[in-house]
């Protein structure tokens, strides 16, 4: 009679390439989960442009924004956000580069952010010199039927090309505003 101890110590061991390959493939495997599982979150919470988008607005300076004149020079970014919004204190950073690097127009909506002069404290406070609609009531925002801050939205041509939200760093931006010029 045998004990399972005895059994085990006849059967083969991994190797050491059976092992790394074992991990690829289960670091494969939850990275494609992740990938699908934020491409259906980030599609079903994006905005959804209206049917009869407003895309003349004001800034909070009293300046006319003509988003569908814009759109038509190059793609432009449209970035919902808010003072409150703890994300956004880590994007709207990228956005401001962005913004300053002048490759792309950027035109940014405050959702709730307060009267003008607090927006604007606010905006001077961080340094923060993009261009800034002032959405006190949050009209615009639910409009677009935005969900959650911070939203993106790519608009070419005055029409929706992409939406998204969350963090995305400045190179997914660029590259989606690139993407937008081309196809």
């Amino acid at each position: 009679m045998t004990t399972d101890i005895e059994n085990k110590e006849h059967l083969p061991t991994k190797t050491t390439i059976q092992k790394v390959i074992s991990v690829f493939k289960t670091v494969l495997l939850y990275g494609l989960m992740f990938i699908v599982i934020y491409t259906a979150v980030n599609w079903w919470r994006q905005p959804v442009m209206p049917a009869n988008p407003q895309l003349q607005l004001m800034d909070y300076q009293g300046q006319v924004i003509d988003l569908a004149a814009l759109s038509h020079e190059q793609p432009t970014l449209v970035y919902f956000w808010g003072t409150w919004c703890s994300v956004c204190s880590f994007t709207s950073p990228t956005i401001n580069k962005l913004a300053a690097a002048n490759n792309y127009p950027v035109v940014t909506i405050a959702v709730q952010s307060g009267s003008n002069q607090e927006l604007q404290n606010y905006l001077t406070e961080k340094n923060f010199n993009f261009t800034t609609v002032n959405d006190q009531e949050g009209y615009i925002f639910n409009d677009w039927q935005g969900q959650v801050t911070p939203s993106y939205v790519i608009l070419k041509d005055g029409e929706m090309t992409q939406g998204l939200t969350g963090i995305q760093p400045l190179w997914s931006l660029k590259l989606r505003l690139w993407l937008s010029s081309i196809f």
